[in-house]
């Protein structure tokens, strides 16, 4: 906890704790949350089409994520108010847009992230089950760890899983004896012909989903609960995403290494990464390939179980606020909260609404798992879930250069520059995802 103390006329006033390693957390979770199989597909194609051209665009990428995280923390620390109760502030409309998003965004990316999950244990236990059985296993063991696990236990499991992808890829970097030349010449902007929209979803895309949001109430859950704790989400963050960093480099030197040069083309989403297995095994051997499956599912099932945490304690406070605009009380399970962990994230945690949406996200998907997901369905969760980060980054924006936020920690220009320029860029990326969705 922060410490108190009291100034001369006796008012209460909080004192800074020093940023530490030892606190390090909520950053590692989010970050490796938003970094799932997607985004090391992403990476993968933009370095096999071009090289180490885009690695300036990566390290924007993270400094764009950086800003975005550090503004969802900064609300919840200075203002002592989650960021649903933000936006609700904004108007109705936010309301609305939450909850149509949440129940049809989470609809189907719980099947996503399932199959995500299931498709390296397949490639690495082909004579088991198949892909849909192993998709639902995971999906329910994803399910049982968050329902009986509090935050603490989820942050360790998660920095497990964090270090191992870690440690799988840029493995595979030093393996495949990158260009050092090359890629420091990578850092100079440059825009090869039609490389254009990959450049923007290398820097909007690659750590960035709802989950950003879900960070300040991660901070909170760890026990962070006032801007006495500043400095120590900041440390943090900055730490996570650094990590993220040098993990898209390392995907984008495999890309560039063991696919540009050969001109080999992955298979577009997931899938690619089973791709990627099977050149790895024909340069390098089996074992090196069943150690990328290994690294790859660490990733997929990270972002599975971040997902089922994260986005839920979003739901239980989004119920808590309506509960609460409609006079029906249902305190307790909110952001903020006493000591480690914070009591009323553990009161989330325990919470109907956190579990049903639980529930949501695991046994309707599953039903997708086995069908083919319906035309209209696809096309609301392509919008919705195109939409969600302008969203974030501009109410971000629209947040904290308010009079909601205590003067002291309202954004300086360096913050509404990255904000805005945040929103901007996800704005192109949304019109771009909504024109390529199947009409």
């Amino acid at each position: 906890m922060a410490e108190t103390a009291h100034d001369a006329a006796g008012e209460s006033t909080v004192r800074p704790r020093k940023s530490s390693w030892k606190y390090i957390g909520p950053g590692i979770v989010v970050a490796a949350t938003g970094v799932g199989a997607g985004d090391l597909v992403a990476t993968l194609i933009a370095g096999s089409r071009f090289g180490y051209t885009l690695l300036w665009a990566a390290v924007i990428g993270c400094l764009v994520k950086i800003s975005l995280a550090e503004a969802a923390g900064r609300w919840h620390l200075a203002t002592g108010r989650t960021l649903f109760e933000g936006w609700r502030t904004l108007g109705r409309w936010t309301t609305v847009y939450f909850a149509i998003y949440v129940v049809v965004w989470g609809f189907v990316y719980g099947a996503t992230a399932m199959s995500s999950s299931a498709l390296p244990i397949v490639a690495l236990f082909p004579d088991g089950p198949g892909l849909k059985t192993w998709a639902v296993i995971t999906g329910l063991t994803g399910l049982v760890f968050v329902w009986f696990n509090r935050y603490a236990v989820f942050e360790k499991v998660m920095t497990v899983l964090v270090g191992v992808m870690f440690l799988v890829v840029v493995y595979l970097a030093i393996r495949v004896s990158p260009d050092l030349g090359a890629t420091l010449a990578g850092l100079a902007p440059a825009l090869p012909d039609g490389s254009l929209l990959y450049t923007l979803g290398l820097i909007g895309g690659v750590g960035g989903t709802i989950t950003m949001a879900a960070y300040g109430y991660w901070v909170n859950a760890k026990g962070w609960r006032d801007a006495g704790w500043m400095k120590v989400m900041r440390l943090d963050n900055r730490v996570a995403y650094l990590t993220t960093g040098i993990f898209v480099i390392a995907m984008l030197v495999v890309g560039a290494e063991l696919l540009h040069a050969s001109q080999l083309a992955l298979t577009k989403g997931d899938r690619g990464l089973i791709d990627l297995g099977a050149v790895l095994e024909d340069r390098f051997g089996g074992a090196t390939a069943k150690l990328f499956l290994i690294g790859f599912f660490a990733a997929s099932f990270s972002s599975l179980i971040g997902v089922w945490h994260g986005v839920s304690l979003l739901f239980a406070d989004f119920v808590r606020r309506l509960r609460a605009a409609r006079g029906e009380g249902g305190g307790g399970e909110g952001g903020g909260g006493e000591g480690e962990g914070g009591t009323a994230a553990v009161a989330a945690e325990r919470s109907l609404p956190f579990r049903a949406y639980l529930l949501w996200l695991t046994f309707p998907p599953i039903a997708l798992l086995f069908l083919d997901k319906p035309f209209g369905l696809v096309v609301a969760y392509g919008v919705l879930g195109a939409a969600f980060m302008p969203f974030l980054a501009l109410t971000l924006v629209w947040l904290l250069n308010s009079s909601r936020t205590p003067a002291e920690w309202r954004n300086g220009v360096l913050s509404n520059v990255m904000l805005s320029a945040a929103g901007l860029l996800f704005v192109v990326l949304c019109v771009q995802q909504v024109r390529e969705l199947p009409w």
